[in-house]
């Protein structure tokens, strides 16, 4: 709550100020330069950096309580024999020491996921009143990845060489797609600076498209592919299934724009959201933060 609490407090600074400046110019009898923010219907497009709360990242950490699992795949006999060959072939495991996939295991989970640094794009329309308010209705992507590592165990046989474990690494894809509805207040700063602040509520949907393991620079997939079991030889795939669910949230947004009289706007703002990031089994809530630009048409209509 405090970064909404922050934005807040500017736009109460910014509001204050805009109509001290106002008063000002109506005793000096020169009267008010400030042109009213544009009214009417807009189009606009905008992107951005984007931040995501890494609290989320952990639904790709192959616990035994995620559904994509390390350990069905270590202990199935078709990708944990791949695994162990792998390890050979790589200089890890001497065969004669250890004798198949069964001595493998998780020595230590990822102790932390982190969501890479991203960007957001996005459209959406707005309409403004002659009072400064105004609505806006957004829809934003943004693809993610997550990435950590866990340390495997040859169950206390010897590494060839000096490492106690093999070192290996686990990551996450997945996209975010937000529908925003805002209330949004805009102040005029000056003949072409305009000074917004939106408030609202988000619906976002999670599609994940990936969780995969490295060992020992080769790739295995880890998404559940047979409801909860061990994928050896005798288990039926299934086709399979999004892990992303529909979540929600609230945002707010600061802008400060540079008006383009008769065209449109450049703004450029910070949006804070507090989302509900849901999964299969799993919601986390979390501060997601946005960096960006938004170009904006003004006057724009529908109908010519």
């Amino acid at each position: 709550m405090k970064h909404i609490a922050l934005i807040l407090t500017a736009a109460i600074v910014v509001g204050q100020t805009n109509a001290t400046a106002a008063a000002a110019d109506g005793c000096s009898g020169a009267g008010s330069a400030d042109k009213p923010p544009s009214t009417g219907l807009s189009v606009f497009v905008n992107a951005g950096g984007y931040w995501a709360a890494d609290n989320a990242a952990e639904f790709y950490s192959g616990r035994d309580e995620n559904p994509n699992k390390i350990n069905n795949i270590l202990k199935s006999d078709i990708y944990g024999t791949a695994i162990w060959n792998r390890l050979i072939d790589a200089g890890y495991l001497s065969p004669s020491a250890v004798g198949g996939y069964q001595q493998l295991s998780v020595a230590e989970f990822p102790p932390t996921m982190d969501y890479r640094i991203t960007y957001q794009i996005g459209i959406g329309l707005r309409y403004d009143y002659n009072s400064g308010f105004g609505w806006l209705l957004r829809f934003d992507m943004a693809k993610l990845q997550a990435q950590g590592g866990f340390n495997l165990s040859t169950g206390g046989v010897p590494l060839l060489g000096s490492d106690q474990y093999v070192t290996c690494g686990i990551f996450g894809r997945e996209n975010r797609y937000n529908i925003d509805l805002a209330l949004t207040k805009t102040v005029a700063l000056s003949n072409a600076l305009d000074f917004e602040l939106d408030l609202g509520a988000s619906m976002l949907n999670t599609k994940v498209l990936e969780n995969a393991m490295v060992i020992a620079d080769a790739t295995y997939s880890i998404l559940d592919l047979t409801d909860g079991r061990i994928p050896n030889s005798d288990v039926a795939q299934y086709e399979y299934q999004n892990q992303g669910r529909i979540g929600y949230g609230f945002f707010a947004s600061v802008l400060v724009g540079y008006r383009i009289n008769g065209i449109g706007a450049i703004k450029l703002g910070y949006t804070c959201a507090q989302s509900c990031i849901a999964f299969q089994g799993r919601k986390e809530w979390g501060w997601q933060h946005t960096v960006g630009v938004r170009f904006e048409l003004n006057n724009f209509s529908f109908f010519g």
